[in-house]
């Protein structure tokens, strides 16, 4: 008997079977003009006792639908040996998604990532048969493909059209069709429990459907799972019917028991929390018995959209030492973020501190930045959160793991297979559990890392900024006893100079120098505590007695027995291919039950090695966290100072730019009055005027031995030093002001203000001796009995070149009539 079958242009192989159904089976077989692997699908007698335009429908169907996510039509030929028309379609060799999650590993459902293509590929496929007015009515995993394109990728197909027909959005049918466990309670009742209910089933019949097959897919279970399975249809019947608004799940798990119902997905998922909520409302509002709460095509398309086009943001929760996700809408923003992480970690938004990369998250993002905008991160890149409120740090208790199942003493192919298989599953748990240990022992160790370099940087920032502070201190300090001088010489010439009166401005700018010391000295010491890596030292101390699981290679370890458990599984499977077995065939068989349970017990004891070690890496983390947290919060504290006696300074130095305008306004004053009384005798004077003139220009101040000149050349260089040092460094340097604005302001101000100074103090300079004005300090001239004031800094001194001529004051006229230029005492009467 042959077992190759063939059409004009294709041949199969009956023995290679890929799937069966009511009406057909499916086979593998190649083309025979280039090789190419086909899936071919011939129909049974019962398929063809079937109307002529129901065998025709399918045909129909394919030949209309051509999608990404829908299999390919090849061609439709005729057997050769006239058994029938044939359908070729492409071969998906990842295999149906039934198959896929029969798999050990997929026992509790597929991973996250594997999911969320489920969701998106069959949602597109739908939404083609529903553009094209077509409906599948026979949804189910076994008829959902996987296939692995030439670059590795995966895509899910819908398949078997045999049950699809084209339905208007309103319009209604009544024929059969489905698989019991996928069927909407309403044909249930009239399929499996043969009920004569008159009533006609529209498009939303494929809702329902989906709603169990996300659900199979999320868990790997089915949704609704009476005691029994199958044989008790009426208690499934019931559990669909009677479930309430909002519940996704309903068990019974003894004989005519009650059912638990479950609004939530259960523990076992490999969902993430994040995903989970997006998934649930989904869920709920597929798997609705009431037509008119039942969601839409139109509303499912959309609430899949916005599900599948999230930004997944990986997050590692320092305090408890565990990875969540969030799954961030296009159009959300950072309060969002904020909310969905205090969900999962009830850290508040204001005490949430997250690091992307060694940065806060916000010099990476903005407030306003969308979520389609933000960073990419992964499981090993996570953004890390912080409370700044909390240092502690704990790892949640150990979640339940299955227990391994044991082998009767009994030898029974068919129920060792089935043991086999549930201790593989039990073991792809164990294994995923010991790399989320790795992996959070691993994260450990980098946020401490982060951790450390932004301390460093912010310290070192801090350093800075109050370094350069008490620089611009001691020069605002500087200007201001300079402006004192000034202001003691205006009050000596005028007693009720209004711009001349106030408190010191050298008593006020020590206040803030002061402080500015204070602050460089703390700064120093924070620097000089926790520079140069000191905090991450502090962790490689603590974690020494704490080896990571990860460096241990435990995670690999684990993979490597859950490995020996599978192929320890197929050898049970194939034993029980064969039925029977002979007397050597038993022996290895024994021997593989001895393998399983001995695995098994070493994948157990990894875990519990795995564990310790991670809470233990946890607990050194915890230590580590208190001082770190200390740092920052000092460094914050420093920070505030800082910018507060910024600010202070930088009034300061407006102030003493108001001080010196009023000052100046008295001289211009007193020049003005000066020059007016002196007028009505310029005539009569004039020759003595001019004598005097000639001998004053004979009589210049002579310079002392060693070059220095009088009072006035030493303040107003002690002035020009000064105003010229602190606006060159309020101009240069950020660090001084709150902002650009009021650091730009402020540097043109006091740039202005040492200009002014200057032109004051020339206005100062009158009449007087020079060297008894020295000697004297400030008090009475011993020639023409005026009260003296004399202003200097002390210690300054000139080159011997002398000042530079853009010092020389103007000639002015004494009390006396001498004219005077380039003396360093007014003589005021």
């Amino acid at each position: 008997m042959s077992f190759l079958r063939g059409s004009e242009n294709y041949v199969w192989c009956t023995t290679s079977v890929l799937g069966k159904g009511a009406t057909g089976a499916v086979f593998q077989g190649v083309n025979k003009n280039n090789g190419e692997p086909v899936a071919v699908k011939t129909f049974n007698q019962l398929s063809h006792m079937r109307p002529h335009d129901v065998q025709m429908r399918e045909f129909e169907v394919l030949k209309k639908v051509k999608h990404e996510n829908i299999v390919k039509l090849l061609a439709i030929e005729e057997e050769q040996e006239g058994r029938g028309k044939v359908i070729v379609m492409e071969l998906c060799t990842g295999g149906s998604l039934f198959n896929i999650l029969d798999d050990p590993e997929n026992t509790y459902g597929l991973q996250e990532h594997e999911f969320l293509l489920v969701l998106e590929h069959l949602t597109a496929g739908m939404k083609h048969l529903r553009d094209n007015n077509l409906v599948h009515r026979d949804l189910k995993p076994g008829n959902i493909m996987k296939y692995i394109n030439e670059d590795g990728t995966t895509t899910y197909k819908l398949t078997d059209f045999g049950a699809a027909r084209e339905l208007q959005e309103e319009e209604q049918f009544v024929s059969l069709y489905g698989t019991e466990e996928y069927l909407h309670p309403d044909m249930y009742e009239r399929a499996v429990l043969r009920k004569p209910v008159g009533k006609s089933f529209g498009a939303t019949v494929d809702l329902w459907s989906i709603g169990v097959t996300l659900y199979h897919v999320a868990t790997g279970q089915l949704p609704f799972r009476p005691y029994g399975g199958r044989r008790n249809k009426e208690t499934m019947f019931y559990i669909t019917t009677k479930k309430a608004s909002g519940v996704i799940a309903g068990t019974q798990t003894t004989e005519n028991g009650p059912i638990d119902w479950a609004r939530e997905l259960p523990s076992h998922c490999q969902l993430s929390v994040g995903l989970r909520k997006l998934v649930t409302p989904l869920l709920a509002g597929l798997l609705e018995v009431d037509p008119h709460r039942i969601w839409t095509f139109d509303r499912f398309f959309s609430e899949v959209q916005v599900a599948t086009s999230t930004k997944t943001v990986h997050i590692f929760h320092v305090n408890k030492a565990a990875s969540i996700k969030v799954f961030l809408k296009p159009d959300e923003k950072y309060e969002h973020l904020q909310t969905y992480i205090c969900e999962q970690t009830s850290v508040v938004a204001e005490s949430q501190i997250l690091l992307y990369k060694d940065k806060l998250m916000l010099t990476e993002i903005n407030d306003n930045t969308l979520g389609k905008d933000y960073p990419d991160t992964t499981a090993e890149e996570p953004v890390m959160l912080f409370n700044k409120n909390n240092n502690n740090v704990s790892m949640a208790p150990e979640p339940e793991v299955p227990k391994f199942p044991v082998f009767p003493n009994i030898v029974s192919v068919e129920n060792d297979a089935s043991q086999a298989k549930t201790a593989c599953s039990v073991g792809h748990v164990i294994r995923r559990r010991i790399e989320a240990l790795c992996s959070a022992s691993v994260l450990c160790g980098a946020c401490v890392a982060r951790w450390g370099s932004l301390l460093g940087a912010r310290v070192a920032r801090v350093a800075a900024r109050a370094e350069a502070l008490h620089a611009h201190a001691g020069l605002a300090h500087s200007a201001a006893r300079a402006l004192d001088l000034a202001r003691n010489a205006v009050k000596a010439h005028n007693r009720t100079a209004q711009g001349a009166a106030g408190e010191s401005w050298s008593a006020r700018a020590a206040l803030v120098a002061g402080e500015a010391t204070s602050l460089r000295g703390a700064a120093g010491a924070l620097l000089a505590r926790h520079a140069g890596g000191a905090l991450c030292a502090e962790w490689h101390a603590a974690a020494a007695s704490a080896p990571c699981p990860a460096d241990l290679r435990l995670h690999v370890k684990a993979r490597t027995l859950v490995e020996r458990l599978r192929d320890s599984w197929q050898h049970l499977v194939r034993d029980r291919a064969t039925r029977s077995l002979t007397y050597n065939d038993e022996q290895f068989h024994v021997l593989e039950r001895i393998t399983v349970a001995e695995t098994g017990r070493r994948a157990r004891a990894l875990l519990m090695r795995a564990a310790p070690l991670a809470r233990a890496r946890a607990d050194a983390i915890a230590d580590w966290y208190k001082v770190a947290q200390t740092v920052y919060l000092q460094t914050q504290i420093l920070d505030k100072d800082v910018s507060s006696a910024e600010l202070k300074l930088l009034t300061l130095a407006a102030r003493l730019q108001d001080a010196e305008l009023g000052i100046r306004d008295c001289v211009n004053d007193a020049q003005t009055t000066q020059g007016n009384a002196s007028r009505p005798g310029a005539d009569a004077g004039l020759e003595r005027s001019n004598s005097t003139e000639a001998g004053a220009t004979k009589t210049q101040a002579p310079r002392g031995p060693s070059g220095a000149v009088g009072a006035r050349g030493a303040g107003l260089r002690a002035m020009l030093a000064a105003h010229d040092e602190l606006a060159a460094a309020l101009a240069g340097n950020s660090a001084l002001s709150a902002s650009r604005s009021i650091t730009s302001s402020c540097a043109s101000t006091i740039s202005t203000s040492a200009s002014e100074s200057i032109d004051l103090t020339h206005s100062l300079s009158v009449t007087g001796d020079s060297d008894e004005s020295a000697s004297m300090g400030a008090g009475t001239s011993p020639e023409s009995g005026a009260r003296t004031v004399i202003y200097e800094s002390a210690g300054a001194s000139e080159p011997a070149a002398g000042p530079p001529a853009a010092l020389d004051p103007p000639a002015l006229r004494c009390g006396d009539g001498r004219q005077t230029a380039g003396h360093t005492s007014c003589a005021v009467t």
